[in-house]
């Protein structure tokens, strides 16, 4: 199970990361439904990790976009992992074994700045490395999607502070939505401060609450 010395947790949950994914992230946010018929949905996540998100979204976009779908993935990661670690954590599910090997061929061998990865035709990944909120700073492109996905609030509370979130509202197009698995109490008021409607959801593998919501259409 892929360990972070840096914040002391898991990179993902250990019953299983890939289902956490689908329950958490794509469903929280209304995927796929919401991509279909989509010619630049930009999902942007905090956190890439093992880049084990990133491969179940190209997954399930494969297997239901339409004609002229495209998908762009923008990832914020301070401290990006090798190949081989990636390579090592994403071994564990067969689901996504086509998607790790061509994230394989991508990825740099000194992964760091903007790395960008042509997935295929229809699917670009964007890892942007560095602190989560200085980037995003820079940044000036709407998303329709977030997967909120930092190390645990009592872990990073700086991936889930006020000024963060604010910046978050402020790249999301109306009506787009997010999803955490994370739902303590600091998280939520942030959530809820920055501008967005906040929702309680059940949680995966027996967690009692997500959140998950949307930016209002003014």
């Amino acid at each position: 199970m892929p360990y972070s010395t840096a914040f002391g947790d898991h990179f993902y949950c250990r019953s299983d990361g890939r289902a956490e994914c689908g329950h958490v992230f794509l469903t929280g946010n209304g995927l796929p439904e919401r991509w279909i018929g989509r010619s630049d949905f930009r999902i942007g996540e905090l956190g890439f990790g093992t880049g084990l998100n990133a491969m179940e979204s190209w997954r399930q976009f494969k297997a239901t976009r339409r004609p002229g779908d495209r998908l762009t993935f923008t990832s914020f990661e301070l401290y990006p992992m090798q190949a081989e670690a990636i390579g090592r954590a994403l071994s564990r599910w067969p689901e996504i074994e086509a998607e790790r090997q061509a994230l394989l061929r991508l990825w740099p061998a000194d992964p760091q700045g903007r790395i960008e990865c042509e997935l295929d035709e229809a699917t670009r990944l964007v890892v942007i490395c560095g602190d989560a909120l200085t980037t995003l700073s820079q940044m000036n492109t709407p998303f329709d999607a977030w997967y909120l996905d930092g190390f645990a609030p009592s872990r990073n509370p700086a991936m889930w502070s006020l000024d963060l979130m604010r910046r978050l509202f402020d790249l999301t197009r109306p009506s787009g939505r997010f999803a955490t698995y994370a739902a303590a109490g600091f998280v939520r008021r942030n959530l809820a401060e920055a501008g967005f409607k906040v929702e309680r959801k059940p949680g995966f593998a027996g967690k009692r609450e997500m959140l998950c919501g949307e930016k209002p259409i003014a």
